[in-house]
């Protein structure tokens, strides 16, 4: 019985050891918002699907949610990859992705979403702009 645990013991150090876990290294990479669909006006209380449209760059880079800040009724937006560092990335081409932020409207007024296109040639930030009223 002992010699029994002695081999099975050596036996799952030697597969402990022979087994190398790849390391793959990862970051978050926001990226710009090709086109938007959403509703035209909002009803406080309820709550929109807002679909943000945009490229994926390469084949590591995975839907990571959506940047997403708040500053009164001002929404400022772009969407989240996250990138696997492996060095053996391809770049892809019109690979449009769609991805879906739920929002629930929880004040008066108009909301304002300003959606992040990336860089102007000057290397500022750009923006589609919505103004939303809440009826």
């Amino acid at each position: 019985m002992k010699m029994k645990k002695l081999i099975l013991l050596v036996s799952l150090l030697f597969l402990f050891n022979s087994c190398e876990l790849e390391e793959n290294n990862y970051s978050i990479e926001i990226l710009p918002v090709h086109s938007v669909e959403m509703p035209t006006e909002f009803v406080l209380g309820e709550t929109y699907q807002i679909t943000m449209q945009y490229y994926r760059p390469t084949n590591c880079h995975s839907p990571y949610g959506f940047y997403y800040e708040k500053e009164l009724n001002i929404r400022t937006c772009a969407i989240k990859n996250l990138v696997e560092e492996s060095g053996s990335c391809a770049p892809v081409e019109n690979i449009l992705v769609e991805e879906t932020l739920n929002f629930h409207v929880t004040n008066t007024g108009n909301y304002v979403f300003k959606f992040w296109t990336g860089h102007d040639v000057e290397g500022n930030d750009t923006f589609m702009t919505y103004d939303i009223p809440v009826n």
